[in-house]
């Protein structure tokens, strides 16, 4: 049993994590194409439209993959969690359902409007598609957070012949771990689109290709996006922060490594290396107050909940955690530097730095799954906060051989479509702006 749990569990992060790469761009991508194409609308400039045309190519790609590996999660809770599926599916499944039924529909509706009704809808209406997408896109990340955000802090359920059944829908929606999980994760979008943007922009840039001034343009408009991005990521981390001390005092322990309850309570910056009382002030916003470390938070769950192991794995978390936190003060030296070569000295940036720039597209990424894994492994041993053991939660009649084979095949399928993914949009950058016009003359295309 302990090696279906762990693989079921391995199972789920590959699959989790990959098709996590792709829906934070989707989100912070869509916001860019449609203040774009608002631009293309408002001033008439064909330049400003093909700005749009082109990044909403890669949005469209990037939209596709995220489509394609999320629907493998819908169906892991019946295969791999079906016990788990059973305790909680009257509470979990009915945000999902309203996810799929409504913000689903509706981004997939409106999208193909966009893509389809350039020449067709009228411009306004046009232009309303691309919105309406960008609204479901974040609608449907609020749907997936709550149903997330009740695994993390259960609230509005009753107990009833050994299941959890909702008893007040507006307490799962207003979870008070979701209110500061949302915004960190659209602003984690909206960052990590900038920095798409930036890097694929300065190696346009860096290339001296015939379309570098309209990559300009971008570029500067994602030095502003990233900015407002990492100061929002910041601070509703900051929020959040402050929210698992309160909700589940154990995961913040395990992200500081906190062994003994501490009053100042220091912040570890690396093994070794700590700030003293740094972590009180983060916490209590003073510089003294009481931070539980994990021996006491272990003998109250002891006493709450029965013998048992509750520490999550502590290296991941505290590994995790740092990671995050690391990549996103890069991300804002990023910014900074690049406002103070395109803005303050008012010149081309030397090719080293747009090389870095390219480089730094990899942050946002490092640092959103640095955070899932803290926000997943962090509330171990608990699928569900408080009520239902992780080990408790997997189906019974799946067998570790079917886990190991479905395993394999999903990575290999993912790597395949990772592979087509990155050369369809390698193909769509070194193309850039310019773009094929097609004509009719006599019955026939010419292009």
């Amino acid at each position: 049993m302990d090696d279906l749990v762990f693989l079921s569990r391995l199972q789920f992060a590959i699959t989790t994590v990959y098709h996590f790469l792709f829906v934070p761009l989707t989100i912070g991508l869509g916001l860019f194409v449609a203040i774009w194409e608002t631009m293309a609308y408002k001033s008439g400039n064909s330049e400003d439209e093909r700005i749009a045309r082109f990044w909403g190519r890669l949005f469209l790609l990037n939209f596709a993959a995220g489509v394609v590996t999320g629907i493998v999660q819908e169906f892991q809770f019946g295969m791999n969690w079906s016990e788990y599926s059973r305790f909680v599916g009257d509470v979990f499944g009915v945000p999902l359902a309203i996810e799929a039924l409504l913000a689903f529909f509706v981004e997939s509706t409106f999208l193909g409007l966009w893509i389809f009704g350039r020449t067709l809808l009228p411009k306004g209406v046009h232009l309303a598609c691309i919105w309406l997408v960008f609204a479901a896109s974040c609608i449907s990340a609020f749907w997936i957070l709550v149903a997330n955000s009740f695994m993390q802090n259960p609230v509005g359920y009753v107990f009833n012949n050994g299941r959890a059944e909702m008893t007040d829908f507006l307490a799962v929606i207003s979870n008070p771990y979701f209110l500061h999980q949302f915004p960190h994760v659209i602003s984690a979008s909206i960052c990590t689109a900038a920095f798409f943007i930036l890097g694929i922009s300065a190696w346009k840039i860096r290339r001296c290709s015939q379309d570098s001034a309209l990559f300009e343009r971008t570029f500067k408009a994602a030095l502003f996006m990233g900015l407002i991005g990492v100061a929002a990521v910041l601070f509703s981390g900051h929020l959040q922060g402050q929210s698992v001390a309160k909700l589940q005092p154990m995961k913040l322990a395990a992200m500081e490594n906190l062994k003994e309850t501490a009053n100042p309570a220091p912040l570890s910056i690396l093994p070794g290396i700590e700030m003293p009382a740094m972590l009180s002030v983060m916490v209590h916003n003073v510089p003294r107050g009481e931070v539980k470390g994990m021996e006491d938070l272990q003998k109250a769950f002891e006493y709450r909940y029965g013998p048992g192991n509750y520490t999550p794995p502590v290296w991941i978390s505290y590994i995790s955690f740092r990671v995050m936190v690391g990549c996103s003060l890069v991300m804002l030296f990023f910014i900074f530097y690049g406002m103070f070569w395109f803005i303050y000295l008012k010149r081309n940036m030397h090719k080293k730095i747009l090389l870095l720039m390219v480089m730094g597209i990899s942050l946002p990424y490092l640092a959103n799954t640095a955070g899932w894994l803290i926000a997943e492994t962090g509330r171990q041993p608990w699928i569900v906060y408080g009520l239902m053991p992780t080990d408790k939660a997997v189906s019974v009649g799946v067998s570790s051989g079917s886990v190991i084979f479905s395993m394999a095949a999903f990575s290999v399928i993912y790597i395949i479509l990772a592979v087509i993914i990155f050369l369809l949009m390698r193909r769509e950058v070194y193309r850039g702006y310019v773009e094929k016009r097609i004509t009719r003359k006599n019955n026939a295309i010419a292009v």
